[in-house]
């Protein structure tokens, strides 16, 4: 058990455009060295050529929906008994899901060929939507994990 204070949850600021606490939290974790007005503009700039690509006014929706698509519901953590280590998994809480998703959808368009972030990000919004890309496979690839270790189970704590 760790000896440290409970940390405290930040919530987040809506976004002046779309009015959602989602958004804020995507484009905080998008931000380098400061800069988050380049790392706003990358997004809005994502979400237009969504619209603009499916024909759809909701293209936060497409946003969203990439999100839920990629959320993890198991992982599995190490850990140490006996001298071996196992893989135990464990369910992951709702805030981890969501900072797991967009951690994933952010690396998996960096990997993307396209030339511009924000065409990166559409492509891998729009595929993930579909249940396709590198996030999806990611997510699938993690649940693979835990469930090749659930005998391991019972080790959980």
């Amino acid at each position: 058990m760790s000896r440290r204070r409970k940390a405290i949850k930040k919530d987040f600021a809506p976004d002046p455009k779309f009015k959602s606490p989602l958004v804020t939290q995507f484009i905080n974790n998008v931000v380098r060295r400061g800069k988050k007005r380049l790392c706003e503009r990358l997004f809005y700039d994502a979400i237009d050529i969504i619209a603009e690509r499916s024909g759809t006014p909701d293209a936060i929706g497409v946003f969203k929906k990439a999100v839920d698509n990629v959320k993890p519901v198991l992982e599995v953590k190490s850990r140490r008994i006996g001298g071996a280590n196992y893989q135990v998994p464990i369910e992951v809480t709702p805030d981890r899901r969501v900072s797991l998703a967009i951690r994933w959808l952010i690396s998996y368009s960096k990997d993307r060929s396209e030339k511009s972030m924000a065409e990166k990000l559409a492509n891998e919004f729009m595929q993930a939507a579909k249940n396709e890309g590198g996030a999806i496979r990611k997510k699938i690839d993690t649940h693979k994990m835990a469930e090749a270790n659930k005998a391991f189970a019972h080790f959980r704590w």
